[in-house]
């Protein structure tokens, strides 16, 4: 490791946590101690990563006093990831999304009053391919979520553009690199930033079988190998780092607490690279 790498690594901060904390499951696997209720999971999940994603906000919209109720149950420093509502993604109404962005952003509101809002993540569906109308509609989007963190995730293997990658660094808006199986038409692996702000990565899993089946048991049922992690790092992570300030790295593969496993084996390799990981101050 020579003298600017050591510089660049240590320059960039990384954040590992996972893709949701409740799931009754983790209890059964030892994550979480037993008997845990899952209004008592956030603590003590903030004892092991400083950072979650939120699915929750995808599935409903989320309202700012359940969000602050939330957020007091996390410490001060604690961070969180919300995803975009179904209903601006996956279920757009032409005549009510604008309505939509606006209620999305006064229901996160108190993570944003309270700078703990990490990111807000933009997953986009499988069939949302690169057309004029979805171009469109996805530019009126961001400009109607202005001002927020926010990152983009493709599943549509169309959106790999040099002009699209442009588009989005011209709006300092994050292109989330990706992790899932290798499977015609999806997105894949890539390392580009388009945010000097921050990085961000979501490791889905590789369970091919699973991934269409409808199920989301088996579609996230996948525990990955150090291999598998250390090539990320070694391959893709270190460029990525030598590009941002921050780096926010989540794991989805929720299924028997492999998630929270793995993205304790990537934090130690990381660390064993250099980088300064879950350190908040």
């Amino acid at each position: 490791m020579n003298n600017h790498q050591t510089a660049t690594r240590h320059d960039c901060r990384l954040l590992v946590g996972t893709s949701g904390y409740s799931y009754a499951e983790w209890v059964e696997a030892g994550f979480y101690p037993a008997f845990t209720q899952s209004g008592k999971m956030l603590p003590l999940y903030a004892k092991v990563f400083p950072i979650t994603e939120l699915n929750y906000t995808w599935y409903q919209m989320p309202r700012a006093e359940a969000v602050e109720r939330m957020r007091r149950n996390a410490p001060d420093h604690f961070l969180f990831a919300a995803k975009l509502t179904r209903t601006l993604t996956h279920e757009i109404d032409p005549r009510e999304w604008q309505h939509q962005a606006e209620s999305f952003r006064d229901g996160i509101s108190p993570f944003i009053q309270a700078q703990q809002l990490a990111a807000l993540l933009i997953q986009l569906p499988p069939g949302f391919d690169r057309t004029a109308a979805n171009r469109r509609y996805l530019a009126a989007l961001l400009d109607a979520l202005q001002g927020l963190p926010l990152a983009v995730e493709f599943r549509h293997v169309s959106w790999v553009h040099d002009q699209v990658f442009a588009e989005l660094e011209r709006r300092r808006v994050t292109l989330v690199a990706v992790d899932e199986p290798e499977l015609p038409g999806l997105f894949p692996p890539l390392d580009v930033v388009t945010n000097p702000d921050f990085f961000y990565i979501r490791f889905h899993g590789r369970n091919q079988k699973g991934w269409r089946s409808g199920n989301m048991q088996k579609k996230f049922d996948y525990d990955y190998s150090d291999a598998e992690l250390h090539h990320w790092v070694e391959q893709k992570i270190v460029k990525m780092a030598g590009q941002s300030r921050t780096g926010i790295i989540f794991f989805n593969n929720h299924v028997a607490a492999q998630a929270p496993k793995n993205a304790e084996t990537m934090i130690n390799l990381l660390r064993r690279e250099g980088f300064q990981v879950n350190i908040l101050v």
